[in-house]
């Protein structure tokens, strides 16, 4: 159930709708229009009577949410979720660009990329502290060390981070040291960190399981939505198909019906998606033109001395010329890079 409020409505008719919702034993999430304010709830088993509302001061109409994944939906939320990271805007008229190593390996790596980073424009660092990997014989990245040396990055360069957190032993420690709590695609459906990050008040970025549908995704991201973290980003990282071209088949398909279903902005991951560095810009260029509202894609100073992910990892200077033709292509689409 949504309750959409009147233009005019006072803080105090929004505090008697919540009220009347809690007394219902349900939970209330009080959603801010550019217009109105809306009010949906969450936590019921059974239709909800319209009538406990409508006849509230203030209240305009009372509407069913027919989608699974209700706070996460177009239904609830007709305007686009905007977000502003690191003093970075996100939303349905920007186009960013997160860039960095697949993991942290060192200092002297980390500064260098986040200062090029800085220099070219580009605000936010991806890196990652703890690193899943298929084989358990595989660098697993530096931990609590990496944390720390991307907290000292941060308050050098300015640079927002954007790292992943694999279990909620280290959600509180992630938490304190990134902008953004990436969940990989392997825990997609790790429900008890889902709840976990819920409950942080950092950004959340999503990765799309590898075998993953749409509403599954979504439902992925209901967990952290209804656990009152409002501030959820998707993204696309490749799905496995049957395909041996590539890693994985970058979908860009489901761009338009994730933008169609849900006001969360969406991201690409084309360096996971192809795992091939050759064809990141190319896959680049797609994402913006599908209606992404961003991109994630691993960048090194040398990627063929990467400890993970080399072969998918593009050079500065093929970063910085991606940077370049994104940024001439994208007013053409009303937004900016």
């Amino acid at each position: 159930m949504l309750v959409v409020m009147q233009s005019h409505a006072t803080a105090p008719q929004i505090d008697r709708v919540v009220a009347v919702i809690t007394a219902q034993g349900l939970t209330p999430h009080v959603l801010p229009g550019a217009t109105r304010t809306a009010i949906g709830m969450t936590g019921n088993t059974a239709a909800v009577d319209p009538g406990l509302f409508e006849g509230l001061d203030g209240v305009e109409q009372a509407i069913r949410v027919t989608k699974p994944f209700k706070l996460a939906s177009r239904e609830m939320k007709k305007d686009d979720t905007r977000m502003t990271i690191a003093g970075v805007n996100v939303g349905p008229t920007t186009f960013t660009v997160v860039a960095g190593p697949c993991s942290c390996e060192s200092e002297a790596l980390v500064m260098r990329t986040a200062e090029f980073l800085v220099s070219k424009g580009v605000k936010l660092l991806r890196a990652g502290a703890f690193k899943p990997r298929t084989s358990p014989y595989a660098f697993q990245g530096m931990g609590l060390e990496g944390l720390k040396l991307l907290a000292k990055v941060r308050e050098k360069t300015g640079v927002g981070i954007v790292t992943e957190l694999m279990d909620t032993e280290y959600a509180s420690a992630v938490e304190e040291a990134a902008d953004v709590i990436q969940i990989g695609a392997r825990n997609m459906q790790n429900f008890s960190l889902l709840k976990r990050v819920g409950k942080c008040r950092k950004p959340v970025l999503l990765k799309r399981g590898m075998s993953a549908t749409l509403d599954e995704w979504l439902m992925a991201a209901e967990y952290i939505l209804a656990g009152g973290n409002y501030d959820v980003i998707l993204c696309e990282r490749g799905v496995r198909t049957f395909a041996d071209h590539s890693r994985n088949t970058l979908d860009l398909s489901v761009v338009p019906p994730a933008k169609a279903l849900s006001h969360l902005p969406v991201f690409v991951d084309p360096s996971h998606g192809t795992g091939k560095w050759a064809y990141v810009p190319a896959m680049s260029l797609a994402a913006l033109a599908s209606g992404a509202d961003g991109l994630l894609v691993e960048a090194h100073p040398e990627p063929d001395k990467a400890l993970s992910d080399g072969p998918q990892t593009i050079d500065f200077p093929t970063l910085e010329k991606l940077l370049a033709q994104l940024r001439q292509v994208a007013p053409i689409l009303g937004r900016t890079v």
